[in-house]
């Protein structure tokens, strides 16, 4: 993990998250180098300069392109886009409910993002699917070269994140090289869902997965008997309950396993592991629509796997990184123990060797993500080669 500053878990967090979806070490540099005595002080006091920093850079890179796109130079301008909206994200995340900035740097994130997309003419469209009175956005990247009904992986986020980071740290790409889409979503509880509908998380996520099925078996570019799910980190509990209720998901993959989540509360209510935002307990609660600490506790009872992994009869891939300081390694092994009725189970711990070793591999993406990939190639009639 590379701690820019050896304090705080937190932040440096951030910064990993960022590198993983592209930043440039210059850019970490100058955002960073001011920051490290505020790293060291109180969440609201250091948060506040953070957010500063970070805005102030993607503010640049606006500028920047501005200048590009004067000059007809949009494939630069538009890459120069997408990485402002990494920076606009990254300070959005670290900011609590309620805070002034946030509605107004998430709305920037949007639009620069959209923007970026646009002028760089990349493989992803923007969609909506209908759910409930208003609808669930995704980002629909195709694969590449099969001209046909391809394969497709539904990819959802953790509990803090969003659809664009998970776009930006490459598993839609590397699937789609491989012959197989993808669509990532915001589902209740995280991205636009949360902050623009006011979509609260369930517990029961079959309720909107298969939604998203019903969406997806509409398109005439979709093999509807080959559409598998993917969940990174809370999404690694998000994941195999839906797969285990919506039978027409072909495969299920988590990104860091979360078998039980009530459990981890209950130890993050004692200072155990560490937390992802400075900000944890306002944000679960956000989430999950808890009136307080109680609520969301008696909410979080819901949160684990224990008697529903057997309904699971599809292919399924439990990967967890070995030094997990978020999760628990053991949540990793009973899941992959209760998939009994799996045809095709397998449990991958990534290590030292091949890098990944952190809370859903954002200390190395690449190699863990790669290896995600190609199983889900292999699974659901991709290829490798």
């Amino acid at each position: 993990m590379f701690r820019y500053f050896p304090t705080n878990y937190v932040w440096n967090l951030s910064v990993d998250l960022a590198i993983e979806m592209g930043a440039k070490m210059g850019e970490i540099e100058e955002m960073c180098a001011p920051l490290v005595d505020a790293s060291k002080q109180p969440d609201a006091e250091g948060t506040a300069q953070f957010r500063q920093t970070w805005v102030t850079m993607g503010d640049k890179l606006v500028s920047l392109a501005q200048e590009d796109e004067i000059k007809g130079r949009l494939l630069s301008a538009g890459a120069k886009l997408q990485r402002a909206s990494m920076y606009y994200m990254t300070a959005e995340r670290m900011l609590g409910h309620g805070n002034p900035a946030r509605a107004g740097i998430y709305a920037t994130v949007q639009t620069t993002f959209r923007r970026g997309l646009e002028l760089s003419k990349a493989n992803c469209e923007r969609v909506e699917i209908p759910y409930g009175d208003a609808h669930i956005s995704g980002l629909y990247i195709r694969a590449a070269g099969t001209g046909q009904r391809a394969p497709l992986l539904v990819q959802i986020n953790g509990l803090d994140s969003t659809k664009e980071m998970r776009h930006f740290v490459g598993l839609p790409g590397w699937l789609a090289e491989r012959g197989v889409s993808s669509l990532v979503i915001d589902q209740p509880g995280t991205g636009e869902a949360l902050r623009l509908h006011d979509m609260k998380a369930v517990y029961d996520s079959e309720k909107w997965a298969s939604k998203v099925v019903d969406w997806l078996l509409t398109r005439d570019d979709v093999d509807g008997s080959r559409i598998g799910l993917e969940g990174v980190s809370l999404g690694g509990y998000y994941c195999p309950r839906a797969v285990a209720f919506e039978p027409r998901f072909a495969c299920g993959v988590v990104w860091g396993a979360n078998h039980d989540w009530r459990d981890v509360q209950k130890r993050r209510m004692e200072r155990e592991g560490d937390f992802p935002v400075p900000h944890y307990w306002e944000h679960v609660r956000w989430v999950w629509g808890a009136e307080d600490n109680d609520d969301f506790m008696r909410i979080a009872d819901n949160v684990h796997l224990d008697g529903i992994l057997d309904r699971i009869e599809v292919p399924f891939l439990v990967t967890h990184g070995e030094k997990d300081s978020q999760i628990p390694l053991k949540w990793a092994h009973r899941t992959y123990d209760q998939l009994v009725n799996s045809p095709q189970r397998e449990l991958k711990i990534f290590t030292n060797r091949e890098g990944g070793v952190q809370h859903s591999s954002f200390d190395n993406s690449a190699n863990a993500g790669a290896y995600i990939a190609d199983w889900v190639a292999e699974t659901l009639g991709g290829r490798t080669a």
